[in-house]
């Protein structure tokens, strides 16, 4: 409850104080995914039923500024961590709503391929240079300080998604044009598959 005169400088600190509180959460999930044996906690994981949840969060985060679709293959589950697989596909996710910008498109979408299992987030978005392109999933590297700062970013959260599906032994594809949005694509291993009875989302739009 400043006055107007240290309003201003009052706004600022609050919003450094939660980038700072944003990069100690990824610190902090960073390490305990490098800490913890992931063969210990798979599980049969219905993903469907996540993206419900992760749907969900992604329109807090729109505050309906952007259309957002899920589509999601009926019965198709996968062998992992949970709480590993949906900390990766929230912050590929949350990456497509902050970069996307208004009245924009973000598909999300989960079914079996050729090569596997895939989880794939497209956009609309503003688009990576091609030379970002190799770099993204190193720690702290950002493409441009200044659209960092203005969504918030930590630069950890790909580097969470990379040590998530390397745990997974699944491989993540990049691509993006500036001005054309971006696809990432998680592919898994055919064998961590699983069927499990009708699953609580097909397609939602």
């Amino acid at each position: 409850h400043a006055d107007e005169e240290l309003a201003p400088a009052v706004a600022r600190m609050q919003e450094q104080g939660w980038q700072m509180k944003a990069l100690l959460n990824d610190l902090l999930e960073l390490s305990r995914l490098q800490s913890e044996s992931q063969q210990e906690y798979d599980e049969d994981v219905n993903i469907c039923a996540m993206l419900l949840q992760l749907r969900e969060q992604a329109e807090e985060i729109s505050q309906g500024n952007h259309t957002i679709e899920v589509q999601c293959e009926n019965g198709l589950a996968l062998q992992g961590n949970e709480k590993d697989l949906e900390s990766a596909f929230r912050n590929l996710i949350a990456n497509a709503v902050h970069y996307t910008p208004t009245g924009g498109r973000v598909r999300i979408t989960w079914s079996q391929t050729d090569e596997g299992p895939a989880f794939k987030v497209i956009d609309s978005g503003i688009g990576i240079p091609r030379r970002d392109i190799p770099r993204l999933t190193e720690r702290f590297y950002r493409v441009g300080s200044d659209r960092s700062r203005h969504t918030g970013g930590t630069g950890l959260g790909l580097s969470i998604v990379k040590h998530v599906l390397n745990a997974h032994g699944a491989r993540l594809h990049i691509e993006s044009e500036l001005g054309e949005g971006s696809t990432f694509t998680c592919v898994f291993p055919p064998e961590r598959s699983r069927e499990i009875s009708a699953s609580p989302l097909r397609a939602v739009n």
